[in-house]
């Protein structure tokens, strides 16, 4: 029966890893041609492509299922390690998470803060669209993710979060200078808006809930939560504020509302479906946190 060696299927994540044979060399102190020839040898035992050579060179999706392994193994063993009491086995242990922009910007960093006080973790965190998250656990590049899919990756368990509510607003200015006479349809199509990037969908969401098509409106592309909400706040656009970047900003006065029902995204964490104490540890933390912020 074929198997899978660990240290191959190690080379194999850390040349996804570093984007490149090279990187991969450094980081497992070893030789370029001594990666490469790791890769080639689990490529022709297992009969497949696992890596396309490029700038930076990705997993195919055979890979990606060898990368996956090589995590959860790396996982496993150091908590093996530590159970044991192994010297030398109490190092700090890598932990990849994909979160969206507005998550980590609003409350999600809280309770990787508190778990960094009690754990050797470094976080390696993935910024993501919460509809795109998921894919990074099928890719094997993260261990756990918040996600809007209810729907389990396979491999993974899936728990609901909460909701993260959005509502559109604007500067007093701005809406003196666009929305003299109300926010109608006509000032919707000529005042312009802030999207987080291409893939945003919220303010687009926004105005087909009025019946506006946002194809070929103004807008301005701000792909960073935190700028985003500078953007609205200094009156660049209208746009949709989530949680407490809304809570603060209506508390200081410096924006009001548009109107119209609240935008809602519901969240949930998913994650390899892994006897793990340090994962589930991550989860109790993230899940408390999320009752507290969230809808």
């Amino acid at each position: 029966m074929a198997s899978i060696s660990p240290e191959l299927a190690a080379t194999v994540a850390a040349i996804v890893d570093g984007g490149s044979l090279e990187a991969a060399a450094r980081a497992l102190s070893i030789t370029p041609s001594a990666v490469s020839q790791r890769l080639r040898t689990l490529e022709q035992q297992l009969g497949r492509v696992l890596i396309v050579r490029g700038r930076p060179a990705t997993a195919t999706t055979s890979g990606e299922a060898i990368v996956r392994m090589a995590r959860q193994v790396s996982l496993l063993e150091h908590e093996a390690l530590a159970e044991l009491g192994v010297a030398g086995a109490s190092g700090r242990v890598s932990v990849p998470l994909a979160v969206n922009a507005d998550s980590m910007a609003t409350w999600f960093l809280a309770p990787l803060a508190r778990l960094s006080a009690s754990h050797d973790i470094d976080f390696d965190l993935h910024r993501d669209d919460q509809d795109f998250t998921a894919r990074l656990l099928e890719s094997g590049e993260v261990m756990a993710a918040v996600t809007s899919e209810a729907t389990p990756v396979t491999g993974c368990t899936a728990t609901a979060l909460g909701v993260l509510q959005y509502e559109a607003v604007a500067t007093q200015d701005f809406m003196l200078r666009w929305f003299p006479d109300g926010v109608t349809p006509d000032a919707l199509h000529r005042a312009p808006f802030v999207e987080f990037d291409r893939r945003d969908g919220l303010q687009r969401q926004w105005l087909a809930d009025r019946g506006i098509d946002a194809q070929g409106l103004p807008r301005h592309y701000v792909p960073a939560s935190h700028d985003f909400a500078s953007a609205v706040t200094l009156g660049l656009g209208w746009g949709l504020l989530p949680g407490v970047q809304l809570t603060a900003a209506l508390a200081s006065g410096s924006v009001v509302r548009l109107g119209g029902a609240p935008i809602t995204v519901p969240l949930y964490w998913q994650q390899w479906n892994l006897r793990s104490e340090l994962l589930d540890a991550i989860a109790r933390e993230v899940a408390a946190e999320a009752r507290r912020v969230l809808s």
